[in-house]
């Protein structure tokens, strides 16, 4: 029993070994990870299966399990000839000729096969999903690839690959490839670098969860890229951005669980435009360490940006994520969507406005003023509020009336008492709320939705105001803030179904 070998072997998931390759002090093999590796048997081992192997497992077998031993004569010469499964073969080819779709996601995939099979079987293949399969080698990928030369998508993810030390691939090899999916694969920055010389019309780049360090500006190459996923890489910081911040092409960089923290564009004076990412429409940082509105203030820098996904962050977290909303419509004033969802210009109208109330006493100690010719605020103040004296200049500078003091994230400083009527239900008794100024029409229409018993959707509201008796205000947009159709303690809600 001790003489049957033993493979060694390095899990993907380290929790599922148990040692570095070390046993009894002896180095059998090494592994990344000091918990992942293991010791078993070759028959406990499935080495994996050429691809028109697996093509065909999935696509044809299943297909024309019917069609195994059914006999059909024809003539050779004069004598005639029975054969078994000779129209079933010509089908599966006519199949697989076909194919431009193919998923052969976790299908054990090792290597290419013979040489020309692929070209020969299933030569129109145009997305194809190798993710999670047994390619331990980037020359089995460009052997699998060389042979179909219409492939425009390519997902390669989970696949633990060794790239070569010299050119990465073939001419030619992916003259067609537009999407390609590197995540979880091992590969770093200087292997991308040299396998991208390979990519002549790449548009779209996914290098997720590879611990990458982008060590190196791209020179000559990615310059057609659209979209980069670096989400997950926890060695990259600000700094390394700036090496790729000059890909003319990028108009989609996805940033999320990296650790940013902090962001500076070192080329530029508040309220000017950076010469980095240019072409940089839309910006996603979820699930990062971002607690500071500087952030946000430098997402005001670039050119182009359009969208911002900023989710589950410290800033936007809690109970103030209404109020945050507000204040990064404010900050960055060419935004259209955040996180997902579209500013109308209304929301974007009372979000300036709101800022340009919040923070108007700030404003106004730091050296703001009414009067043009004495409105000289600090460099302080207008480093923390880039955007404060162009909202003066299109709304105007905020009246003395308007700076009481408030603490705008102190939940009991915005706190309404509002009564709440239904004018066509007699029977309704009249019910007292404190609901937040900065709550949405459309989550007040929730909360009465739940205390009526009537759906959200068939509910009209308006509300009257002591201080302007006979009058009564609609509100119109569920998008926008009690706050911002001016309601105050004492108000009353009319809810009409």
């Amino acid at each position: 029993m001790k003489n049957r070998p033993w493979l060694g072997v390095e899990w993907d998931n380290p929790e599922r070994g148990k040692h570095d390759g070390r046993h009894e002090g002896t180095v059998y093999f090494t592994c990344r990870h000091p918990t992942g590796g293991s010791f078993i048997r070759p028959n406990k081992v499935n080495f994996g299966v050429d691809f028109l192997t697996a093509l065909k497992h999935r696509y044809v077998l299943g297909d024309e399990a019917a069609e195994v031993g059914k006999g059909h004569t024809v003539t050779v010469g004069n004598k005639p000839v029975e054969t078994v499964g000779f129209d079933s073969i010509i089908k599966q080819q006519s199949q697989l000729s076909k194919l431009q779709d193919v998923s052969l996601r976790s299908c054990a995939v090792n290597c290419a096969g013979d040489r020309g099979g692929i070209a020969a079987a299933c030569p129109n293949i145009r997305n194809l999903d190798l993710s999670k399969n047994l390619l331990s080698l980037w020359d089995d990928v460009t052997d699998i690839a060389d042979q179909l030369r219409h492939l425009e998508v390519l997902n390669l993810s989970e696949n633990k690959l060794r790239f070569p030390p010299g050119a990465a691939s073939p001419a030619g090899t992916f003259s067609a490839l537009k999407v390609l999916v590197l995540s979880r694969t091992g590969i770093t920055w200087a292997e991308v670098l040299r396998c991208a010389a390979g990519w002549p019309v790449l548009e779209e780049l996914y290098l997720a969860a590879n611990d990458i360090a982008i060590l190196e500006r791209p020179t000559d190459v990615l310059q057609t890229v659209k979209l980069l996923d670096l989400s997950s890489n926890q060695s990259i910081d600000e700094n390394q951005l700036f090496l790729i911040a000059y890909l003319p092409r990028l108009e989609q960089l996805i940033l999320s669980d990296v650790g940013l923290s902090s962001l500076h564009f070192p080329d530029t004076e508040i309220g000017c435009k950076t010469s980095m990412f240019t072409s940089l429409q839309y910006l996603v940082v979820n699930d990062n360490q971002i607690s500071q509105w500087s952030f946000i203030n430098e997402l005001d820098k670039l050119e182009s940006l359009q969208a911002l996904s900023c989710l589950r962050n410290p800033l936007t977290a809690g109970s103030r994520a209404d109020s945050t909303r507000q204040f990064i419509i404010a900050r960055v004033a060419q935004l259209q969507v955040l996180n997902k969802c579209q500013i109308l210009p209304e929301e974007r109208r009372g979000a300036e406005l709101d800022y340009r109330k919040a923070f108007g006493g700030e404003w106004r100690k730091a050296g703001g003023h009414q009067d043009p010719d004495q409105n000289r605020p600090s460099a302080e103040f207008r480093a923390a509020h880039p955007r404060y004296q162009s909202l003066c200049l299109r709304y105007g500078a905020p009246e003395d009336g308007e700076l009481k003091t408030q603490q705008p994230f102190l939940l009991k400083n915005q706190l309404l008492t509002l009564k709440i009527k239904c004018p066509h239900q007699l029977d309704q008794k009249v019910i007292e709320k404190q609901l937040p100024e900065s709550m949405t029409v459309q989550k007040v229409k929730g909360m009465l939705s739940r205390l009526l018993r009537v759906p959200a959707s068939d509910l009209l509201l308006s509300y009257e105001s002591p201080k302007m008796p006979g009058r009564e205000i609609e509100l119109e947009s569920d998008q926008q803030s009690l706050q911002f159709y001016s309601v105050e303690n004492g108000d009353c809600l009319l809810v009409r179904w």
